[in-house]
């Protein structure tokens, strides 16, 4: 896999890496990071008690951080105050002792007492030692003790300490000149006030500590003026407040992790019907009437699978009434139009006798027997209808599928509805015949259906042309038939297919319809498994469209027909529209 010293030949990623064009491997970590992240993102969506649980942990979270910060930092500022304070009082306290000390020996020294007096002079070294070991005697652990030279003295930092001079001084393993800051000492020597800092100490060994610094310029028993600090470590406090923080920190978490199970537990005591309530609402809605909820104890939860099951038992039965009720129409209208057709064939006959000697009659008989006639042809029409509509309701209806050319289906309907286009003064053009358009069809019901498309665009196209359109692709065929006449008005194309609507109720029916002509033209879609689907504009004419698989039996992914027409009327706008604003040129229409 190696070439050109790189691990693939055109790299991980290439133009386009997040599109078709990006490289395999990328392509398939892609799929596998994501597969996960779309199932938590899914559970997340779908899963009220993790996110509320997760919403409480976080806030808990929040709530103990703050506390914690606000419990150390009071902490904190306590024990930083207390160590404070307890150092200036044991900084003063040493500060006297050392004082007292040197006026002793002073006093000693003038009293030819004993000593260590060399010269007629205190041996301020020797003092000095023993100066740092007595006040440090009972420290340690609690705080170091420094004596340096200074400045305003006639010795310099760092000379011999045998020679009598203030040399460093330090009580046990701590290195004085470290742990001591130039500007402190600069401070001591520019004023006799005691001064506080803090600092860092410096042991033997390169270990270091914070510590809290006071120091002070004193006078040695021979009257030249030295520096002694007191060096207060916060180990102790430190320790102190590691425990606070790991005791927090331990409280922290187990309030954290009860909180949550606390809210799991009481979110799950309100989820627990509610998810109930959803299944049942399911099973419900799948069907099964019969299936209602638990309901224990008397709060609001009970009440609410009370109330529930309530709507469940009414809802119940309103839809076995509703049901019943449907059946029995069913059948009325079954057993109407059977009951029906055997008078109406005798009174067929009957008004065929009457129409044939209609010469006889004087001009308002014969009229009279004219009307008749064409009034027994819509009444038979609309008997076969609504058998065609029992058969449908009852789920009797069969499909009788064949290879049909929808072409020689097309002409047919065309042939037989060219004396209305005539009266009407519209013209039939057809487009996409110029090939075969062969699907497994009943053509029996799809000439039914484009018959009923066809007749009602002549009906409401207002003279004009009506086109009709094939088309077959994506293992669909499809029949669409447009018209320019007064169209659809909003909300009109998803009502058009109910049984008896009209989209204008003063219109006159010249050509006798029923009113369930598209009614039945949607159940022989179905029943093919296909789509018949209406579009309109109102003024701008409208668009039935008929999409039936080009199988019998197999699944359609689309048709191959848009259902909004190329010339409608807002396409047509938007591709006039100019591009760069009002000031830019307008293309000519195609």
């Amino acid at each position: 896999m190696w070439r050109g010293g790189r691990f693939l030949p055109d790299g991980l990623l290439s133009e386009g890496a997040t599109g078709s064009r990006a490289h395999p491997l990328f392509r398939m970590f892609v799929r596998w990071v994501r597969r996960p992240l779309l199932a938590v993102a899914r559970l997340w969506r779908r899963n009220i008690q993790l996110r509320v649980v997760t919403a409480t942990l976080l806030m808990s979270l929040a709530v103990v951080l703050l506390l914690g910060l606000v419990v150390i930092g009071q902490v904190s500022n306590g024990l930083l105050d207390a160590k404070q304070q307890a150092a200036r009082s044991q900084a003063a306290g040493g500060f006297a002792v050392a004082e007292q000390l040197a006026d002793d020996a002073a006093d000693d020294v003038a009293s030819g007492g004993a000593g260590n007096v060399r010269d007629g002079r205190q041996d301020t070294g020797t003092w000095l030692n023993d100066l740092v070991t007595q006040l440090a005697s009972g420290g340690q652990g609690v705080y170091y003790l420094v004596a340096l030279s200074s400045e305003e003295g006639p010795d310099t930092f760092g000379a011999d300490e045998g020679s009598g001079s203030h040399g460093p001084r330090a009580s046990f393993d701590l290195k004085p000149e470290e742990s001591v800051s130039p500007q402190l000492r600069e401070a001591l020597d520019d004023s006799p006030d005691t001064y506080e800092q803090y600092g860092t100490i410096v042991l033997e060994g390169g270990r270091t500590e914070a510590a809290l610094v006071i120091g002070k310029r004193l006078n040695d028993p021979n009257g030249d003026p030295y520096q002694l600090y007191y060096l207060f470590p916060f180990q102790q406090e430190e320790k102190s407040l590691s425990l606070v923080k790991g005791t927090l920190a331990t409280a922290g978490v187990f309030v954290v992790v009860l909180l949550g199970a606390i809210a799991w537990l009481v979110v799950r005591q309100v989820v627990t019907p509610v998810r109930m309530a959803a299944r049942i609402s399911e099973r419900l809605a799948a069907g099964r009437l019969q299936e209602r909820m638990k309901v224990s104890g008397e709060d609001d939860i009970a009440r609410l699978g009370e109330a529930f099951n309530k709507m469940a038992k009414n809802l119940q039965t309103k839809i076995q009434q509703l049901e019943e009720l449907s059946r029995m129409q069913r059948r009325f209208v079954s057993d109407v139009s059977h009951e029906l057709r055997t008078p109406l064939t005798t009174v067929r006959m009957a008004a065929d006798v009457i129409h044939e000697a209609r010469d006889e009659f004087d001009p308002v008989t014969a009229r009279s027997a004219e009307l008749l006639l064409g009034q027994l042809d819509r009444f038979e029409s609309l008997l076969a209808d609504l058998l065609e509509i029992s058969r449908f309701d009852a789920k009797a209806a069969a499909l009788e599928a064949d290879p049909v050319d929808l072409r020689d289906v097309v002409r047919r309907v065309l042939e037989g509805a060219e004396p209305l286009a005539e009266r009407k003064g519209s013209r039939f053009l057809v487009h996409g015949d110029e090939r075969p358009v062969v699907a497994e069809a009943d053509a029996r019901r799809i000439e039914r259906v484009l018959r009923n498309l066809v007749v009602n665009a002549v009906e409401h196209g207002e003279g004009r042309d009506i086109v009709v359109r094939l088309a077959s692709g994506d293992g669909a065929v499809a029949v669409a038939v447009r018209d320019y006449g007064v169209g659809l008005k909003p909300g009109e194309a998803n009502r058009v297919f109910n049984r008896f609507w009209r989209a204008d109720p003063a219109r006159a029916r010249t050509t006798g319809g029923t009113g369930l002509g598209l009614s039945i033209a949607v159940e022989d879609a179905r029943l093919h498994g296909g789509w018949l689907q209406a579009w309109g504009e109102e003024g701008g004419g409208s668009q039935f469209r008929l999409t039936i698989p080009r199988t019998a039996g197999e699944p359609l992914r689309g048709s191959p027909i848009p259902l909004e027409p190329a010339d409608s009327r807002r396409r047509g706008e938007a591709a006039q529209a100019p591009p760069g604003g009002a000031d830019a040129p307008v293309p000519p229409p195609a």
